[in-house]
């Protein structure tokens, strides 16, 4: 498997021995730029780092797994490559652990939608390796994490979770499952939500930062 993803970094403005690092994962048919373009505006001390998805769909847009329609128009998820993403994740973190000073007990992913949707698995299957998700407009697709995921130890994971009331791609109610899910195996969680549809509201951008400040 080919673990070399294409990615943006804003190197940290405040140069610590190792630096924490912020992971953006973007939505499906987007691209890395998507959520760089707030990189400016995240705290001084972190490595951000943004990553294209490795499936190409059509020009300057790719998908972590591929979202099928069968014939009544339901949409299903390609689970196998979902999973294969979250893998490839967790090795293109080792790498850059390699490639930069990034302090590897200070990782926090960010994900958009079905970045989201990711970021969860990758969180939920691999708890030594994420302390920290900001999973914006997506929800916990379970089918995606590692089997047995709920006997791992998530004491350190920290998650803050929001959506739009009026999301017309991913439900709200999908969204609202999540939480109760994540309190019964123990995690932390904040979750909001805001009166937009499936974007990233300026409050919920000051709210995410101002927790990423506190933790």
């Amino acid at each position: 498997m080919n673990t070399s993803l294409q990615y943006l970094v804003r190197e940290p403005k405040i140069v610590l021995d190792k630096n924490p690092l912020l992971l953006l994962l973007h939505g499906y048919g987007s691209n890395e730029e998507d959520l760089f373009s707030f990189a400016t505006e995240l705290p001084d001390e972190y490595y951000v780092i943004s990553v294209r998805a490795p499936h190409d769909l059509m020009y300057n847009s790719y998908a972590w797994y591929a979202i099928n329609f069968d014939a009544d128009e339901n949409k299903f998820s390609d689970i196998e490559q979902g999973k294969e993403s979250r893998d490839l994740i967790v090795q293109f973190i080792d790498q850059l652990i390699e490639k930069y000073p990034i302090d590897a007990h200070k990782i926090t992913l960010i994900g958009f939608s079905q970045g989201s949707i990711l970021s969860y698995a990758v969180a939920l299957s691999y708890p030594e390796k994420i302390q920290r998700l900001v999973a914006m407009s997506g929800y916990l697709n379970t089918e995606m994490a590692i089997d047995n995921f709920e006997k791992n130890d998530f004491s350190s994971l920290r998650i803050f979770a929001s959506h739009g009331t009026v999301d017309q791609v991913i439900p709200v109610d999908w969204a609202r499952k999540t939480e109760p899910i994540l309190k019964t195996l123990g995690i932390e969680i904040v979750y909001k939500e805001y009166p937009v549809g499936h974007g990233v509201a300026p409050q919920n951008f000051f709210d995410f930062r101002n927790w990423l400040q506190q933790q």
